[in-house]
């Protein structure tokens, strides 16, 4: 069992639904900001998931807490952009990574809603589960403070790489943010590998949308 008695919360309604017969342009509101996001039937990463939103309604009610305001976030997997905005809004240096092929309505998205504020210019970049870290992202010279990640987890084979990714990028100091629907055996399967990596809390329990928020930490000898 993890430690920490998680707080019960319900994923609010911060959006008003706007429907056209192909793109899905979804307007929410956080941290008094509207953000329209873009989202693509084509790929996995292009829909705003729960997770996304449990996570951006959590940053936005905890600001004391996790404070991001001139922190240095990286979110992998970040599909439309939508939580990479709410940091941005709060103040991070936000580096968004994802697939190539999710790389063009990421950045759209980003860059439409963070062009007009006034806080640090948020990076797209491409980031592979697993690939490439010590070349594209070399630990002398990256460090974050916070590693977001939501709604990486579902039916794929990248989940060893997905692990690999985690500890790679989770240094001492840094703090881990994932929030994930919990609906298969597999889900459980890599939460307990987390556990078994890492410091391991749950923050918070969405059970309307099956979603769990957890905060993980490298454990130091």
């Amino acid at each position: 069992s993890l430690p920490g008695s998680p707080v019960t919360l319900k994923i609010l309604q911060n959006w008003v639904p706007r429907v056209s017969h192909y793109f899905d342009k979804e307007h929410y509101t956080y941290v008094g900001h509207q953000i329209v996001i873009q989202e693509s039937i084509e790929h996995f990463g292009a829909v705003v998931w729960p997770g996304a939103l449990a996570l951006s309604q959590y940053l936005e009610s905890n600001q004391e807490q996790f404070n991001l305001k001139d922190k240095k976030v990286l979110e992998i997997g970040a599909g439309t952009g939508l939580l990479s905005i709410v940091a941005c809004i709060l103040g991070a240096h936000v580096t968004a990574t994802d697939l190539p092929e999710v790389l063009e309505n990421l950045s759209y998205n980003i860059s439409r809603n963070t062009k007009n504020l006034n806080t640090h210019k948020p990076e797209v970049r491409k980031l592979v589960w697993g690939e490439g870290l010590n070349e594209d992202f070399p630990v002398s010279t990256y460090h974050y403070d916070f590693v977001l990640a939501t709604d990486v987890v579902y039916h794929h084979a990248a989940l060893d790489p997905l692990l690999a990714t985690m500890v790679y990028f989770c240094k001492p100091g840094t703090v881990l943010l994932w929030a994930n629907k919990f609906r298969f055996s597999t889900d459980y399967e890599f939460l307990e590998k987390v556990c078994n990596i890492f410091n391991t809390t749950i923050l918070a329990e969405f059970p309307e949308s099956n979603v769990k928020l957890l905060k993980a930490t490298v454990r130091e000898n």
